[in-house]
C-alpha cells in the first residue's frame, strides 16, 4: 500500500508539473537552488573534518539543531507542507493510520527539500571519517535524525491545524504564531549578543544541546568520536524517544484531525443583518467592497498578512536602539505601506472558484478592481497613516512629517494599482478557506516568491520619486523639499491607482473566464 501512494504521490505531481508549464519551471529551479545549496554544504563537512574533533562537534550538533527546528518551524510561514499526498483525501482509502503515516513521511522524505536534507545528513560521514568510532554512530543516528526532522514538521503542522476544537479558536491560535517567528531575528540577535563578549562560552553551550530531543540524534557520532560511547548511547536513546514522542503526537493528532470536520462551528447572525453589504454603497462595487472587507476583518489569511504591520516599529526599534530609534521609526509609515500593499496581489486567488459567482453576475472589471482596492485601503490606511503620525508625534519636528505621509500614502496606492493589473493576468495556489492554512503544492513555492519580488520592484520603482525626494528631505531637514514630496506622492499613487484600475479593470473583462478555468484547476489538483 506504501509503494502503491509513492507511485501515486509522483503521479499526482507529475500531472501538477505537466499541467503548468510555469509550475515545471519553478519545480526545475527550485531544484537545482537546492543542489547548489547541496554541493556548498558538502565541500563545507568535507573541510569541517580537517578542523578538529571540538570544532566538528560544534558545527555539526549547532547546525543540526537549526535543521530540526527550521523543519518544525519554518513550513509554517514560508513555504508550508507538500500535501501532494493530502490525508484529507487518503482517509477514504482502506488502510490503517499508522501504514498512512509510514507513507506521509516517506512522501516528504522524497521530496526536494526531504531529499537535500537526507543527502546533507549523510554528507556528514565526510566530517567522522577522521574517528572510525564515530562513522558506526553516524549509521545508526543519521536515520533518527532525519525522520525526527521530518516528523516534528508533520506533527507541529497537524496540532496547529487542528488546534483546539473550534474554529475561531484554531485561526486566532495559527495567526499568534506569526508573532514570536516574525520577532525570531531580534531574538536570535538578542541572544547571541549576550555571548559576544565570550566566544568560548558559546562554544561550552552548543554542545548541551547534544542533550536535547533537538539534537540529541546529530550528537551521537561527536560523542563517539571522542571515546564517550556511553553518552553516545545516551544520546541515541535520548533521540529514539523524541522520534517516538513526536510520533505518538502525530498519531494522535491526525487521527483526531480525519475523524472531526473542521467546521466545527457557525457564528449567530441576527435576522435582516447584511454586516458589511448594508453598510456601504449598493452597486457592483459596492458589493465588492463589502465582501474585501469582510475578508480583511474575518478571514485568517487576511488576518494573518496584517500581524506584521505593528511589528514594524518594533523591528526598527530594535536593529536602531544604539543610536536614534525616532530617526528609524519615522519611516515605520512607508515600511509598513510596502509589507501590506502587496497582499491584494492574491486578491482573486483567495475567492479561490467562488470567484465565479462574481463573474455570473456580469460584474465590470474596473468594479471589481475598485471594490477590492478599497476594501483594502479601509484597513491598510488608518494603519499606515498612524504609524506615519506616532514618530512626529514623540520627535515634534512636524516640518518632516509631510515628506514621510507622502511616501507612505504614495507607496501604498503605487502597490494597489500595480496589484490591481497584476492579479488580473495571473492566480497563484493558496490555502483555500477552511482548508490546512500550511498547504504548499510543489513547484510553486519558487514562482510565488518570484512574483511577490516582482510585484514589488515594479511599485517601490514607480514610487520612487517620492521617496527619494522624501528621504533627502527629512535627512536634509528640508521642509520645503518634504511638502514637495508629499504632493508628488500622493498625486502619483493616486494616478498609478487609477490607471491601474482602468487597466486592470479592462483586462479583467478579458481575463476573468481563464483565471477562473485556473481556479478550478487548482481546486482539483
Amino acid at each position: 500500500m506504501v509503494a502503491t501512494l509513492l507511485r501515486l504521490r509522483f503521479r499526482v505531481l507529475g500531472n501538477q508539473l505537466a499541467r503548468s508549464p510555469w509550475q515545471l519551471v519553478g519545480f526545475l529551479l527550485g531544484a537545482l537552488y537546492g543542489l547548489g545549496v547541496l554541493a556548498a554544504i558538502t565541500v563545507g563537512l568535507v573541510l569541517l573534518g580537517f578542523a578538529g574533533l571540538a570544532t566538528a562537534s560544534v558545527v555539526v550538533v549547532g547546525a543540526g539543531s537549526l535543521v530540526t527546528l527550521g523543519w518544525a518551524l519554518v513550513p509554517l510561514v514560508a513555504f508550508g507542507i507538500d500535501t501532494t499526498l493530502d490525508p484529507d483525501r487518503l482517509v477514504v482509502f482502506p488502510m490503517t493510520l499508522p501504514r498512512m503515516m509510514v507513507a506521509l513521511t516517506v512522501a516528504a522524505v522524497s521530496g526536494i527539500p526531504g531529499i537535500i536534507t537526507s543527502l546533507a545528513a549523510l554528507a556528514t560521514v565526510a566530517t567522522w571519517v577522521h574517528w572510525p568510532a564515530a562513522i558506526v554512530a553516524w549509521a545508526v543516528s543519521t536515520p533518527v535524525a532525519v525522520l525526527t526532522a521530518v516528523v516534528a514538521s508533520r506533527t507541529v503542522a497537524t496540532l496547529a491545524a487542528g488546534l483546539g476544537s473550534g474554529r475561531r479558536f484554531r485561526e486566532v491560535a495559527g495567526i499568534l504564531i506569526f508573532i514570536p517567528l516574525i520577532l525570531a531575528g531580534p531574538i536570535i540577535v538578542g541572544v547571541a549578543s549576550g555571548f559576544a563578549v565570550n566566544a568560548d562560552t558559546l562554544v561550552e553551550l552548543i554542545p548541551l544541546l547534544g542533550w536535547t530531543p533537538v539534537a540529541a540524534a546529530w550528537a551521537v557520532p561527536a560523542a563517539a568520536a571522542a571515546g564517550d560511547l556511553a553518552g553516545a548511547g545516551v544520546r541515541l536513546l535520548i533521540a529514539v524517544a523524541t522520534l517516538g514522542v513526536l510520533w505518538l503526537l502525530w498519531r494522535a493528532a491526525l487521527g483526531r484531525s480525519l475523524s472531526r470536520p473542521r467546521h466545527t462551528s457557525a457564528a449567530a447572525v441576527r435576522p435582516g443583518s447584511l454586516g458589511w453589504f448594508g453598510r456601504v454603497p449598493t452597486g457592483a462595487a459596492g458589493a465588492v467592497f463589502a465582501r474585501s472587507l469582510t475578508y480583511w476583518t474575518r478571514d485568517p489569511r487576511y488576518l494573518r498578512q496584517l500581524i506584521g504591520a505593528p511589528l514594524v516599529p518594533v523591528l526598527l526599534w530594535f536593529y536602531a536602539r544604539e543610536g536614534d530609534p525616532l530617526v528609524a521609526l519615522s519611516f515605520s509609515g512607508p515600511i509598513i505601506a510596502i509589507v501590506i500593499g502587496i497582499v491584494v496581489y492574491a486578491d482573486i486567488s483567495y475567492d479561490g472558484t467562488a470567484y465565479g459567482t462574481e463573474l455570473a453576475t456580469g460584474a465590470p472589471g474596473r468594479a471589481d478592481r475598485l471594490g477590492r482596492s478599497l476594501g483594502a485601503a479601509a484597513v491598510s490606511l488608518p494603519l499606515v497613516l498612524l504609524a506615519a503620525i506616532l514618530p512626529f508625534a514623540f520627535s515634534g519636528e512636524w516640518s518632516l512629517f509631510p515628506g514621510i505621509l507622502g511616501m507612505a500614502v504614495g507607496i501604498l496606492l503605487t502597490c494597489y494599482g500595480v496589484c490591481a493589473v497584476t492579479s488580473a493576468f495571473f492566480v497563484v495556489p493558496v490555502a483555500a478557506s477552511g482548508d490546512n492554512p500550511f498547504k504548499r503544492v510543489p513547484g510553486t513555492t519558487f514562482l510565488q516568491g518570484l512574483a511577490f519580488f516582482g510585484i514589488w520592484l515594479v511599485a517601490v520603482a514607480l514610487s520612487a520619486p517620492a521617496g527619494i525626494m522624501g528621504t533627502v528631505a527629512f535627512f536634509t531637514g528640508d521642509a520645503v523639499l518634504s511638502a514637495i514630496a508629499c504632493a508628488v506622492g500622493i498625486v502619483l499613487g493616486t494616478g498609478i491607482l487609477i490607471a491601474g484600475i482602468l487597466v486592470g479593470g479592462s483586462t479583467l473583462d478579458r481575463t476573468g473566464p481563464r483565471l477562473l478555468a485556473r481556479l478550478k484547476a487548482m481546486k482539483n489538483a
